[in-house]
């Protein structure tokens, strides 16, 4: 649109100026053929004052006249000049044929016998004059030349004072595309920002948002119709996989209960401190906790959050007692600072996510070293920051932390499934909190839970005292 703009304005500015230009000379060219009129029966005899008009002359003394008046008028200075440069008459009275420049130039072409040719254009900035001369012709020769010397400064203002009406009329033509342009952009992309913030909360863990399928082109609204039911089938198949795992692991428990039962009664049977039985005994109740906790990820993954304002530091400090003396029994001091702090949280998602992160510090902290909890508030979000003094893990296993399953090659021969802080970012995730791990220097890990201290209760508890729809 600029570009059209700019195409149609800068001729119609020149031919404004052109236009503006043309008026004033064919303005001229009139006064000239009136004067030339004029100087026609002028009768050209010497007179007592040395000029060749006789000073008694009345066609003479009118011409004099009508110039004068011409002058003091419009400004314009005029002149009837002789083929040698001699004027017939002349207003002001000081005023001479130039011997070079425009004035010449015409002067010099009216000799022809025809009038001079259009001046060049004069633009807002030029402080140029328009000079115009048409001979006087008498008995078919030209005996004399009259020429206008005319001041643009007018016809600038003019020009200048269009060009500003050019100029807004264009500004104007662009406000109004530009608002048409931000009004068409935002009705077709309306839809756009509306699937790129669905898919955000998607991608967070918010399954059930959706797009709605309004407004906007064709095309956009079938898209957002046909990502809708792929979220629809996305969230389908997490379901299954959710349930297979929750069944599967249910179904397991039994039959491996009943194992783990006859090998008790086989263990009978056998010589006391059998190796092979004790090893059996020992994978079959491994095993078991793998299915409670891939029980557990599945019911956190599923869980709704139940948030409500909880005292992070009356809660951080409770499970650091509670952590106390089985820190103590393996030699390592278990530190908590809990100042008191508010925040939304679900107090049970909570503990056992704390649980899960202070269990795995002492698990991994060897003896004589320390393991702190700190609960710090700041902005929007209120922290728990659990650090201890065990190894530590490299940077590529830092960005594998919490995958389901995964251990450190390093500490493969110590009690656990993997998926604890699996099932703590599980069910923090499901309140808006987050976890998330780090370098505790001089050596350790530094693990730090999040949750919002802004927000909206949401869950059973907040439904009950009807703080939310139902």
């Amino acid at each position: 649109m600029a570009a059209v703009l700019l195409a149609l304005g800068v001729p119609l500015a020149v031919s404004l100026a052109a236009a503006q230009q043309q008026r004033v000379v064919v303005d001229r060219i009139d006064d000239t053929a009136r004067f030339a009129g004029l100087a026609q029966y002028v009768t050209d005899r010497p007179g007592p004052t040395g000029s060749r008009v006789d000073d008694k002359d009345e066609r003479g003394e009118t011409l004099r006249k009508e110039l004068a008046k011409y002058y003091s008028v419009y400004g314009i200075r005029a002149g009837v000049f002789y083929r040698d440069d001699v004027p017939m008459a002349n207003a002001p009275g000081n005023w001479y044929l130039p011997q070079r420049g425009e004035g010449r130039n015409a002067f010099n072409e009216a000799l022809l016998g025809r009038r001079s040719h259009d001046p060049e254009q004069v633009w807002p900035w030029q402080r140029s004059r328009l000079v115009v001369a048409s001979p006087v012709i008498r008995d078919g020769d030209v005996v004399a030349v009259v020429v206008t010397d005319s001041p643009t400064g007018q016809m600038r203002s003019k020009t200048l004072h269009g060009w500003l009406l050019v100029g807004a009329g264009e500004v104007a033509a662009m406000l109004l595309a530009v608002g048409a342009a931000l009004r068409l952009t935002g009705w077709v992309l309306r839809p756009v920002r509306v699937l790129d913030a669905t898919t955000h909360d998607i991608a967070t863990g918010r399954l059930k948002s959706r797009v709605a399928a309004a407004g906007g082109p064709p095309e956009l609204r079938r898209l957002a119709r046909s990502f809708n039911e792929m979220a629809d089938n996305v969230e389908e198949v997490l379901e299954q996989q959710r349930a297979f795992v929750a069944d599967a692991s249910h179904q397991l428990r039994n039959p491996l209960s009943a194992l783990l039962l006859r090998i008790e009664l086989l263990a009978l049977e056998l010589p006391e401190g059998n190796e092979e039985i004790a090893s059996v005994r020992t994978e079959g109740k491994r095993l078991a906790e793998v299915l409670d906790d891939l029980l557990d990820l599945a019911l956190a993954e599923h869980a709704e959050a139940d948030l409500r304002l909880t005292d992070i530091g009356a809660l951080a400090a409770e499970r650091v007692a509670a952590w106390g003396p089985a820190a103590e029994a393996k030699g390592v001091r278990l530190v908590g600072s809990c100042p008191p702090t508010t925040a939304w949280a679900d107090p049970v998602t909570l503990s056992s996510a704390l649980d899960a992160v202070i269990d795995n510090a002492v698990k991994f902290t060897p003896e004589g070293e320390r393991v702190d909890v700190e609960v710090a508030a700041g902005g929007d979000s209120a922290t728990v920051v659990v650090t201890d003094g065990g190894p530590g893990l490299g940077d590529e296993e830092l960005a594998r932390v919490g995958d389901r399953f995964w251990r450190s090659p390093a500490h493969q021969n110590i009690k656990g499934s993997g998926l604890g802080l699996s099932i703590s970012r599980a069910l923090l995730e499901a309140g808006g909190g987050s976890i998330s791990y780090g370098h505790h220097q001089p050596h350790g890990l530094k693990v730090t839970v999040e949750v919002p201290r802004t927000g909206t209760p949401t869950g059973p508890a907040a439904r009950s005292q009807g703080l939310i729809d139902r």
